[in-house]
């Protein structure tokens, strides 16, 4: 019986325990997408307690527990203590057996705190004590878990409106790990949602900008985007249902604008127009200052209208709306990449599905001025974990350039989730090591090493333009 989370976790043959002790293991992480709050990094924060780090922003844990049986109050409640919360969690690991919270809790704890012990309501008083205690300590602040971790670059995700002081804080601190933002125009994009009215207001005030129609609110993004270009941002991202290809005009875009402006309700279609409209606007920005753009698509978001910010959300395509999703996303690159205004693209999807769509999708648009212009990015939220991230990395194997892949992020708003990285390079050092002694591949040490050390570090500090 093999031991639970040894060194060889994951590593099921001898070439993967190479390829990972010798090759992936060193690499240092760029993290190209995060939910870090910056002022956390800026400010050098000191964490109270394990359960601010652990469970303070987590909607993973947080969805464990509620499916478990625990009251909200526990989970983001306000009239319960750091313990009491803590000790819930601890009640609910047990219950976590084969899902990747259960794998990630006890990575976290190993490789932070250095704690072997499981989890569980045993244990919980006596982890939550031993944590709290090294917590005190100076190299437990946010700085010092990015630094423990081998962090070189995070880049978080940013509204236009930000005024990004904190990126510019930690700059100036002289922190050696980069900052970097990254821009997420999504609630200007949004037009359906009650609150755009007020946040194209929010829009004028900072750009400077007065936005009576659809042009305007372009300068002022326009301006907002010079801005974050100057402050060192090289990367966009935007989070979509799916892909739109509905044709407009000008005049037509004018009208919708100015009636949501007005509080007026639009129709699907006139909102899939102005989404068109918007993120093809939005490529053209970033093809022209040279950044690498984001989509992750396919998460059906604020399902519920009672906790609708705080649960994760579901994915609900069949295979045809997967199908008129791939068109609509084929019609999109196509009209940027006919005009030589397709840049460098990262495309996630909540629907594994989609999977071979995608990889299938990234070959018709890779145009040979950069290995993997186009990529695949990794598994996604609800994907990033054992099953997801193999399923994702063997259909980029088939049909595109796995050794071209730009690799993991945390995607997380946790200082404690960078062992994600090192959960998902076992898992490609196992991939690979499965298959030299299956005969699929040739034992070629070398090679693969190169090829591991790529994928984990070298591609995406060659892909993305930060340094």
């Amino acid at each position: 019986m093999k031991k639970f989370m040894d060194e060889n976790f994951l590593l099921e043959t001898t070439t993967a325990q190479e390829l990972y002790h010798k090759h992936a293991a060193k690499m240092p992480i760029i993290d190209y997408h995060c939910h870090l709050i910056p002022k956390m990094v800026a400010d050098d924060h000191k964490f109270k307690s394990i359960t601010e780090l652990w469970l303070g922003g987590d909607h993973y844990k947080w969805r464990a527990m509620r499916t478990n049986g625990v009251d909200e109050r526990y989970c983001t409640g306000t009239d319960t203590t750091d313990w009491e919360k803590f000790e819930k969690w601890a009640e609910t690991v047990p219950y976590t057996l084969r899902n990747p919270l259960y794998h990630w809790t006890h990575l976290e704890l190993k490789t932070a705190f250095g704690i072997e012990k499981l989890l569980s309501p045993k244990t919980a008083r006596e982890i939550f004590d031993e944590c709290n205690e090294k917590l005190k300590q100076p190299e437990f602040s946010a700085r010092g878990l990015m630094r423990h971790y081998g962090v070189e670059c995070v880049c978080t995700t940013d509204d236009p409106v930000d005024d990004l002081r904190y990126h510019k804080q930690t700059r100036e601190s002289g922190f050696e790990i980069k900052m970097i933002p990254a821009w997420r125009p999504d609630k200007a994009m949004n037009i359906e949602k009650p609150e755009f009215p007020d946040y194209v207001h929010q829009l004028e005030q900072v750009s400077g900008v007065t936005i009576t129609r659809f042009a305007d609110m372009v300068d002022a993004l326009q301006k907002r985007h010079d801005f974050f270009h100057q402050e060192g941002c090289r990367l966009s991202d935007h989070g979509i249902e799916e892909f739109y290809d509905e044709p407009y005009t000008e005049s037509q875009i004018d009208i919708i604008f100015e009636k949501a402006m007005r509080g007026q309700s639009l129709s699907v279609y006139e909102t899939r127009q102005y989404k068109n409209c918007f993120l093809t606007t939005m490529a053209e920005m970033d093809a022209k200052s040279d950044w690498t753009q984001q989509f992750h698509y396919g998460a059906i978001r604020d399902n519920n209208t009672l906790m609708y910010n705080r649960l994760g959300a579901d994915t609900g395509f069949d295979s045809i709306g997967e199908f008129n999703t791939a068109k609509a996303m084929s019609r999109f690159f196509d009209g940027l990449n006919q005009r030589g205004l397709l840049t460098r693209t990262i495309i996630y999807t909540l629907n594994p599905c989609a999977n071979e769509v995608i990889a299938t999708m990234l070959g018709n648009f890779q145009d040979g001025s950069c290995p993997g212009k186009i990529q695949f990015g990794s598994g996604w939220w609800f994907n990033d974990q054992l099953d997801g991230m193999t399923r994702q990395m063997n259909a980029l194997s088939v049909l595109g350039l796995l050794s071209r892949f730009v690799g993991m992020l945390t995607d997380s708003r946790s200082f404690l989730s960078y062992p994600r990285h090192e959960y998902f390079r076992r898992l490609l050092c196992n991939l690979l090591g499965n298959d030299v002694e299956k005969g699929l591949l040739p034992a070629d040490m070398e090679l693969l090493g190169q090829m591991v050390e790529d994928i984990s570090y070298n591609n995406a500090r060659r892909y993305f333009k930060f340094y």
